[in-house]
């Protein structure tokens, strides 16, 4: 598929738009910013992060778009995960750290190994690490919709975790080609209706309500509708990338995760242009990568499928 100048630069910012929400979120985790706190990428928070570094949810995202530039499957996935967590992170979702801690040998054991778990399992954690999986499909949507299942299932295996998965990299695949937010509605009108009828009603509470209407945004569910509401919430802002990823972070809770949850799908939107040259200097993370190298990626992901 060859993509025009607009459609790569909303590619382009699939992986940005991950990296600055993760990064503008990163010093807020687990707090409640109050209505006058200046939101900036300020570093700090939980784990002392550098101003404009990534955390977990974007290196997670790097382990998955690493392996697909170089044409990977799920075992390679696998193994930059395993990769990722040898280096110690200092933040690591309880649930992948469960399935992470065991040792595995392919990307089968490792999806074995989630299944095994027990309790909740209903995390953010895959969500939020999904959005290059749009990039390596681009021109196969029901290809699309599997891969995130697949990938998800690594380390989550609550089938919301993968319906929220294949939800919004089937979003951000349709945003980056057509430049609208369409297909959250397209993927609702084609997959089975006990799907439809479990996501339906969450996507217009998010559209309607508050943050307080869906507060745990640890769990899987809450973290997709803190998103969507924060991206519905700015679709008329003269910038309508930063502000959603500032409310994102005023919403409270996991904060670098649903705006790096946010800033996939609103980069597909907006593009990689749409995201302040302050917040493209600053950001940087695991494994030693800046925004220059994000573009990179993307672009290496779309050049071996455009040749494949």
């Amino acid at each position: 598929m060859q993509l025009t100048d607009i459609q790569h630069d909303r590619a382009r910012g699939v992986l940005l738009g991950t990296a600055v929400g993760d990064a503008l979120g990163a010093g807020y985790e687990f707090g409640y910013p109050s209505p006058e706190t200046t939101i900036a990428m300020v570093g700090g928070g939980a784990f002392d992060w550098a101003p404009g570094e990534w955390t977990d949810d974007t290196s997670m995202a790097l382990c998955i778009a690493r392996a697909l530039e170089q044409g990977g499957d799920i075992d390679d996935i696998a193994e930059n995960f395993r990769a990722w967590f040898a280096q110690n992170p200092p933040d690591v979702g309880n649930q992948t750290r469960s399935v992470l801690a065991q040792t595995t040998l392919s990307g089968a054991e490792m999806t074995a190994a989630a299944a095994s778990l027990s309790g909740r399992t209903g995390g953010n954690g895959s969500l939020m690490r999904t959005a290059p999986v749009a990039l390596a499909y681009l021109d196969d949507a029901a290809g699309c919709r599997a891969a995130a299942a697949r990938i998800s299932a690594l380390t989550h295996s609550d089938p919301h975790a993968g319906e929220a998965c294949q939800l919004w990299t089937h979003a951000i695949r349709y945003a980056v080609l057509r430049g609208t937010y369409g297909g959250v509605r397209e993927f609702l009108a084609e997959v089975d209706t006990d799907v439809r009828e479990f996501w339906q009603p969450l996507l217009d509470q998010a559209q309607e309500g508050q943050p307080s209407d869906f507060p745990n945004n640890g769990w899987v569910v809450h973290a997709l509708q803190t998103a969507w509401w924060a991206i519905h919430r700015s679709a008329d802002a003269e910038r309508p990338l930063p502000a959603a990823l500032e409310l994102c972070v005023r919403a409270g809770g996991d904060t670098d995760t649903t705006a790096a949850i946010a800033g996939g799908l609103l980069g597909a939107r907006w593009g990689a242009s749409a995201v302040p040259r302050e917040w493209r200097d600053i950001v940087h993370g695991y494994p030693g990568l800046r925004a220059d190298d994000l573009d990179r990626i993307t672009t290496n992901i779309i050049a071996a499928r455009e040749v494949s």
